[in-house]
């Protein structure tokens, strides 16, 4: 009754043999490895069924996979780091997948075993099932390990190819370190030489004949003080002549205040239009050009009495405002681009110096036994036409200046040779690098306008610094003194005679302390001379409004009053009446420095021009209060120097402009002392450079940086298709800016 009939017993092995076919059709043997399922025992008794032997076992040989890496960034490990590393990982994911695939086994083998124990009969569909599962898996874990596998060994490339890509770009920073270094020790050298350079007899020659334009602005600037009561005369004459009644005495004024005044509008005009001029006749030709408005306005002004027509005298004023205004952009521009480094602040005082002379010459002549009579201030007038015919004759004997030959127009031979003359030597290539380091600089900016240079991020520093030193020179109240010091010295006490020779002292203390100050601009440089001045003058223009509330309680306290304005006057010269000039073209290279002398001498005559119309109503309003303001306006405009000016003692061009780029992301590339050679460096690498990476170079400077995801996605890239260019290295030598 127990037993099973053979045929029953032969039957289901048919079965077991048909469905283990079934097995291996659905499981096909893939990649490689192998699976093998040993065959279903048959004990050797017909009335004995093994479902599976116990020695049942599962082969398989594959490669396993190890979850996917995440990719890292190399930075410092080698190679044989993260080789070994990997080979450790891959090692522990095969013995965890070794692990699996015993457990996996066991379970099969126990589950066979349970099932040969079975006395009943049990349905070998179920076990089949499950057997056919767990296969399944097996397939699809050796599967998924061998795409793995495959994935690490493209990566273990990969990270090969970063490393080697890593070394090489260290090699390139050695390589370009090296590089600046010798340029750097090149560009000081080379520095070295251009700060042992003197002046030569050409060189004081073109500078002598350049400066007669700062000598025509002082002596017209000067000259309309002292005849004050002979020029109001005269317009009451005419005015009585013309209409048959007398002119009133604010009429008078008004009249008066109008022709000092023309002069800065006319100056103002001229200012804003000394860049255009520059740039398209040159500093030289532009000078020789404004000679002509010279003669024609002083001409004007000394035939104002014989046409008796006092408009001729306000057209002549603002002609030679014009001509003055130009002078007061050319002149210095053209000092600035011959003068040598090691002289470059000493030769830009002489443009004041120029001035105080002018000024002293006007006060001289104008006193009443010279030409301060109503019959001689016509000449005195018309005497500004000596300084314009004196320049027509000496400057055609003037080369042209070298930066402009060189930088602007291209002409490099006619350039050396305006060098060897100025230089009374052949050796200029010193120079010559130079000004070929500024032109690499500003190639960028090489003909730059003004809208440009007021929107450009990287010189607006430099033009406010300009205009605000332009603005403490004329709001400093030294104009108001230069136009009305002989009715300041008359309202503090002193005799109308008096009065017009301590106008004369102001102008000699003016020309002394310029002479001074020649000595002292590139020892202590050009900030601290002006922090000094201002200062000085802060201090008595106090003293100055003390001595005019006192004067009637004291009565030497009106000649303390001239020694307060006379002290006013000695600090002015140290600082303030010549830096302005100077400095606004020093912060500029070739490219933006003319449309930078525009604005900023534009700046110059509107204050002037303020100064001039509105001291006279000031002076009514405010009384012995009229200093006062300018006393604030002194404390403001050293605050502002003290934080915002740097020094540029010493100084090429390019070092100055590299102080104002610090605070535009690029300071790694522009320290001040290492600009220059790298500039060189720069250039060199770019011609060696292929077009692609030079191309790459360009759009990454003009690129903002990207974020932190931005930077996590460009790591993960294998080899990117244009690599680029490695990093500059970061300056040795720390920032000598202010």
């Amino acid at each position: 009754m127990g037993e099973t009939r053979p045929g029953t017993k032969s039957m289901k092995k048919s079965v077991v043999q048909q469905q283990h076919k079934e097995v291996a059709q659905v499981h096909p043997i893939t990649c490689g490895e192998i699976l093998e399922l040993q065959e279903y025992a048959v004990g050797s008794s017909p009335t004995e069924y093994h479902p599976l032997s116990s020695s049942a076992t599962f082969k398989l040989t594959a490669k396993p996979r190890e979850p996917p890496i995440t990719r890292r960034k190399v930075s410092d490990e080698t190679k044989e780091e993260i080789q070994a590393e990997d080979e450790a990982t891959l090692r522990e994911l095969l013995m965890s997948l070794q692990k699996q695939v015993s457990v996996m086994s066991m379970n099969l083998s126990a589950k066979l075993d349970e099932l040969q124990r079975g006395d009943r009969q049990l349905e070998t569909t179920v076990a089949l099932c499950e057997i056919r599962s767990q296969l399944q898996e097996l397939t699809k874990s050796v599967e998924s390990c061998q795409s793995e596998v495959s994935e690490v060994k493209r990566d273990m490339v990969a990270i090969k190819h970063e490393l080697d890509t890593v070394q090489q770009v260290k090699e390139e920073i050695e390589e370009l370190r090296e590089y600046v270094d010798r340029l750097g020790e090149q560009s000081h050298r080379r520095k070295l030489r251009l700060l042992e350079q003197g002046l030569t007899f050409f060189l004081s020659f073109a500078i002598l004949a350049a400066v007669l334009g700062m000598l025509q602005f002082g002596y017209n600037t000067g000259v309309i003080n002292a005849p004050e009561a002979n020029i109001e005369n005269f317009m009451k004459d005419v005015y009585k002549h013309r209409y048959g009644e007398d002119m009133t005495d604010d009429t008078v004024k008004l009249l008066y205040s109008l022709a000092v005044s023309i002069f800065a509008i006319g100056g103002m005009f001229g200012g804003f239009c000394g860049g255009m001029i520059a740039n398209k006749f040159g500093r030289k030709g532009g000078l020789l050009l404004n000679n002509i408005l010279g003669v024609l306005g002083a001409v004007l002004m000394g035939c104002t009495k014989e046409t008796q027509w006092y408009e001729v005298l306000f057209l002549g004023r603002l002609i030679i405002g014009v001509n003055c205004g130009l002078n007061t952009s050319l002149v210095p521009m053209y000092i600035s681009e011959i003068a040598p480094l090691n002289l470059r602040g000493g030769l830009g005082t002489v443009n004041q110096l120029a001035v105080t002379v002018g000024l002293l010459l006007s006060q001289v002549l104008g006193i009443e036994q010279i030409l301060g009579t109503d019959e001689g201030w016509p000449i005195l007038l018309g005497l500004a036409v000596c300084p314009a015919l004196l320049q027509l004759t000496l400057l055609p004997f003037c080369p042209e200046s070298p930066r402009y030959l060189l930088i602007t127009k291209q002409w490099e031979e006619q350039a050396r040779q305006a060098l060897r003359r100025l230089r009374a030597s052949n050796q200029v290539e010193e120079d010559i690098e130079e000004m070929r380091a500024e032109e690499r600089a500003q190639q960028a900016e090489a003909t730059i306008s003004m809208m440009e240079l007021i929107c450009s991020p990287t010189l607006r520093s430099p033009l406010i610094i300009g205009v605000v030193m332009q603005l403490s020179q004329q709001l400093s109240g030294i104009n108001a003194v230069f136009y009305y010091s002989t009715g300041l010295f008359v309202s503090s006490g002193l005799s109308e005679e008096q009065a017009k020779f301590a106008t004369i002292g102001i102008g000699s203390i003016m020309v002394v302390m310029t002479l001074v100050s020649i000595f002292l601009m590139d020892r202590m440089g050009r900030r601290s001379l002006h922090l000094y001045g201002l200062g000085g003058m802060f201090i008595f223009s106090i003293f100055i409004t003390i001595s005019f509330l006192i004067k009637d309680m004291i009565d030497w306290m009106s000649y303390w009053s001239v020694v307060s304005t006379l002290s006013f006057v000695v600090f002015f010269a140290v600082g303030p009446g010549s830096i302005p000039w100077m400095i606004t073209a020093e912060l500029f290279s070739q490219g933006p420095r003319p449309a930078a002398m525009s604005i900023a001498v534009l700046v110059n005559w509107m204050a002037n021009f303020l100064v001039g119309i509105g001291f006279p109503s000031m002076n009514t309003a405010l009384e012995n209060y009229t200093f006062l303001p300018f006393s604030l306006f002194l404390a403001i405009f050293w605050i502002f120097t003290y934080k915002k000016v740097p020094e540029t003692k010493n100084k090429t061009f390019e070092e100055i402009l590299a102080l104002f780029r610090q605070g535009n992301g690029r300071g790694s590339l522009r320290d001040s002392r290492l600009y220059g050679s790298m500039l060189n460096c720069v250039n060199a690498l770019e011609q060696r450079m292929p077009p692609a990476d030079r191309a790459a170079i360009m759009v990454a400077e003009e690129k903002p940086h990207p974020d932190s995801s931005a930077s996590e996605r460009s790591s993960r890239e294998l080899v990117p298709a244009v690599r680029p260019p490695p990093p500059l290295p970061p300056p040795r030598f720390p920032n000598n800016a202010v």
